[in-house]
């Protein structure tokens, strides 16, 4: 089915015909429309075309009105204040436009004009290392961003840019090749499922680690053994790389058992290390230094910014290579940027990596574009706050030490089931225990989401428990509950269907509710233009709060007659699955009972 004008771009569309017609010697001039808490629309833009013409704003914006044809759509038109346009719609425009979205099961939405191929990198875990608080804002925003993309139908390359490659890997290696049963599987030990397994997996990365690094601190010879074994690493020795498989392989499980907590799906073959690269880097130092992009500094590979220095004002470079011949984050990341543009043929290169990385990230960046390799603003770090304890401080246990990923969305679970048992209990709603785990599975973690993806990425936030689970305010448990209150109304409505009925009055509730139900196209469209995906939970938020109004002040079952109870419920159904659109592409399910 074809895209769905919006009411605004009808209206847009008149007024400036209208504007034409009056104003031949402006034809082009924009109307700016915006919506308006006098009427519907207002239309800003007699103002400025005043200024152009050295006219009465007022008289010229009565010459637009004059030239404007009657239309089924616009209910009135006014001029007020120095020249403003306040236009109403009319109530059957409202319920015919809904309509149309209604009869698409993409809700309206057009695909994007021009789709192009986006890379987008995101959750960045370290092998053999614990996921952690950090990792939860890369992982949900990039995710959120991947499907709004993909619904817009994008093309779309997800890379997990994992650090499975440099020195720490000589030292776990080394001790796991003179205490080779070290990652056996205990027997029962992978019992109970993905996520037992992943803290299986854990468990034995984590005792790896330690007993490597207690070596490695405190015996010479080892140190010396595991950095010999970094050079066999780098260089392709057959037995080390079978060591470091297996140590990327447990890593895996206990990754894959995290995701699938969060409710975020991470495919084997989107996952590409820094290890990946290895054997382009040669290569990119070639390239960089036969071009002069990158020169020698005593014995480093480097890069150079006229607008990067250091406190004592001597430039601050990007190394490329060590003056040991050694490579660090700069090169992998330049050979990913060439990969990921020559052979992926990326348009757009999107990296969802904290905020704390910015100049790192600006430097490489304009190190491939000098190169060559980088079309001039195709890549852009969506750069990410912190998140913050109730004290204002980042998120660390008492212990002072950094919360684990797993800890913290076990306790929105445990919290969130609470929630619903309670809710259930008050409502007389017969659960089973597995149907209250499962919902409470699903409004912890979509809690944990919401609380994230409703924040500017930008913004540092607080991680507030009680607060992501309350059933007041800007929650996720608030949208979910207004989604399963629907399902609840269109239960109960029996053999009453939901039908739009254009001849049928709107009360102000109901014109609220459709006028922003409308929207919807144009707010996913602007959030795949900026990737902001808090506008949309911005825009949910705000419809789920429309509804509540709606409901608390429009009866559905009890209407006054059958046409305006099937508009009601076409109503209540029409946001019913815009919630359910809009929270899906935020990764957040919606329980049909709560």
């Amino acid at each position: 089915m074809a895209s769905v004008p919006s009411l605004a771009a009808t209206v847009h569309q008149r007024v400036a015909d209208a504007l034409s017609a009056a104003l031949p010697e402006v034809a082009s001039a924009e109307p700016l429309l915006r919506r308006s808490d006098r009427a519907d629309f207002q239309a800003n833009g007699m103002l400025a075309l005043a200024k152009r013409l050295k006219g009465n704003p007022r008289e010229l914006a009565g010459r637009v009105v004059a030239a404007m044809p009657e239309t089924d759509e616009i209910a009135g038109i006014e001029v007020s204040g120095p020249g403003f346009l306040n236009i109403t719609v009319s109530d059957a425009a409202i319920v015919r436009t809904l309509a149309a979205r209604a009869a698409d099961e993409r809700l309206g939405v057009p695909y994007a004009e021009r789709p192009g191929t986006t890379v987008i990198d995101y959750s960045q875990p370290n092998v053999a290392k614990e996921m952690h608080v950090g990792h939860l804002r890369s992982t949900v925003i990039g995710d959120a961003i991947v499907q709004i993309l993909e619904h817009r139908g994008e093309k779309v390359v997800r890379r997990h840019h994992i650090g499975d490659w440099g020195t720490q890997f000589g030292m776990l290696i080394q001790y796991l090749v003179e205490h080779p049963h070290e990652l056996d599987h205990a027997s029962g030990e992978e019992a109970g499922g993905s996520g037992a397994s992943g803290e299986a997996a854990m468990s034995r990365l984590n005792r790896l680690y330690k007993a490597s690094r207690a070596l490695f601190d405190s015996d010479e010879e080892f140190k010396a053994r595991a950095r010999d074994r970094v050079v066999l690493l780098q260089s392709g020795d057959g037995t080390t790389l079978e060591m470091w498989r297996r140590i990327v392989g447990e890593s895996m499980i206990y990754f894959h058992a995290v995701y699938d907590q969060l409710d975020v799906e991470v495919r084997d073959e989107d996952v590409v290390g820094e290890s990946a690269y290895n054997d382009d880097l040669q290569q990119v130092v070639k390239e960089l230094e036969d071009s002069g992009v990158a020169v020698r500094s005593e014995g480093a590979l480097c890069v150079f910014f006229d607008d990067v220095k250091g406190p004592d004002g001597k430039p601050v470079p990007l190394i490329v290579q060590k003056s040991n011949g050694g490579f660090g984050y700069a090169a992998t990341d330049l050979a990913a940027i060439r990969d990921r543009v020559g052979k992926l043929g990326a348009d757009t290169l999107l990296y969802v990596v904290d905020a704390r990385q910015a100049l790192h990230f600006k430097m490489v960046f304009e190190t491939a574009r000098r190169a060559g390799w980088l079309p001039e603003g195709a890549a852009r770090q969506l750069a990410f706050g912190t998140v913050l304890g109730k004290d204002g401080k980042p998120f660390k246990t008492r212990e002072g030490e950094t919360v684990r990923l797993v800890d913290l969305l076990d306790e929105a679970v445990e919290r969130a089931t609470a929630v619903v048992r309670e809710k259930a209990e008050q409502g007389g709603l017969e659960l089973t225990e597995e149907e209250i785990a499962e919902r409470g599975a699903q409004v912890g973690i979509g809690a944990v989401k919401y609380a994230d993806l409703s924040t500017s990425m930008s913004r540092d936030y607080v991680f507030d428990l009680d607060r992501m689970v309350s059933l007041n305010g800007d929650t996720s448990v608030y949208l979910q509950y207004a989604y399963a209150r629907i399902q609840s109304i269109l239960r109960k409505a029996g053999d009453a269907k939901p039908a739009a009925h254009p001849q049928v009055g709107l009360a102000p509730a109901e014109r609220a509710l459709g006028l922003h139900l409308d929207e919807f196209a144009e707010t996913l469209a602007g959030v795949a233009e900026t990737y902001e995906p808090h506008k949309l939970a911005a825009y949910l938020y705000q419809l789920a709060s429309l509804y509540t109004t709606f409901y608390d002040q429009c009866p559905v079952i009890r209407a006054e007659s059958e046409a305006v109870r099937e508009n009601r419920l076409f109503l209540c159904d029409l946001t019913a699955r815009t919630l359910r659109q809009g929270m899906a592409l935020l990764g957040i399910r919606t329980p049909e009972r709560l």
